[in-house]
């Protein structure tokens, strides 16, 4: 028999990845156990990359292409929180490839990003993998991993913006606005106050169309002003 031949009909192992000694070929801390995802509201998620965006700026140094988290990261992180996270119940496990098809990068970029987004705190995942009988024997499948993105105050490095100034004396929104003249005429009225009050009270704003409408016609049902 020719070498060519041997070799064709050689069967292969059951195991054709990297050679490991493992009882199963799975990620070492692999999690069998069910993970329990937590709900994230479309609107915190969205802060939260818009928070992400923030920190890649604040963090990159001038002449650098990326911050803390890269391009990759925040391609990455638009992917998981617009297109893969389940805001009502906080599931988030897409495999390799369907992130790099979602985020249009490859998938060794993918791998790049996810550990930049993992050293610089805003993403944590757990590795899972399942149970299965095949051929009468117990065996180990990895499965996709269980991503969460953490809150901003875990982040290193992350400064929050500082809070919006003060308006300034005397502009728009110095003061508190007052309630219109028609929602205290008709507190008043509830508390029992007199129509005169109420009347006057109506009468008090002369830019309130509304409520000087409503004076005219209580003056008419209830008599001229005292």
């Amino acid at each position: 028999m020719r070498l060519s031949e041997r070799i064709n009909s050689t069967p292969l192992p059951f195991w054709t990845g990297p050679k490991t000694y493992a009882a199963w070929p799975v990620w070492k801390d692999s999690a069998r156990a069910e993970v329990k995802f937590q709900p994230m509201p479309r609107r915190r998620a969205a802060r939260l990359y818009h928070d992400a965006r923030r920190f890649e700026r604040q963090t990159r140094a001038p002449g650098r292409q990326d911050g803390a988290i890269g391009r990759n990261g925040l391609a990455i992180l638009h992917a998981l929180i617009f297109d893969c996270l389940n805001y009502v119940s906080g599931r988030l496990d897409p495999s390799y490839a369907t992130i790099a098809r979602l985020a249009n990068i490859s998938v060794r970029s993918v791998a790049r990003g996810l550990a930049k987004l993992k050293a610089a705190g805003v993403l944590n995942w757990v590795r899972r993998c399942i149970e299965r009988v095949l051929d009468g024997r117990f065996t180990l499948e990895q499965e996709t991993n269980a991503y969460a993105v953490l809150p901003a105050s875990q982040w290193r490095g992350y400064a929050p913006p500082p809070p919006p100034p003060p308006p300034a004396p005397g502009t728009w929104g110095d003061h508190p606005a007052l309630p219109d003249m028609l929602t205290q005429a008709v507190a008043e009225q509830k508390c029992g106050g007199s129509p005169q009050n109420v009347l006057s009270l109506l009468e008090a704003d002369p830019t309130d169309a509304l409520a000087l409408s409503l004076a005219r016609l209580g003056r008419t049902l209830f008599g001229p002003k005292s």
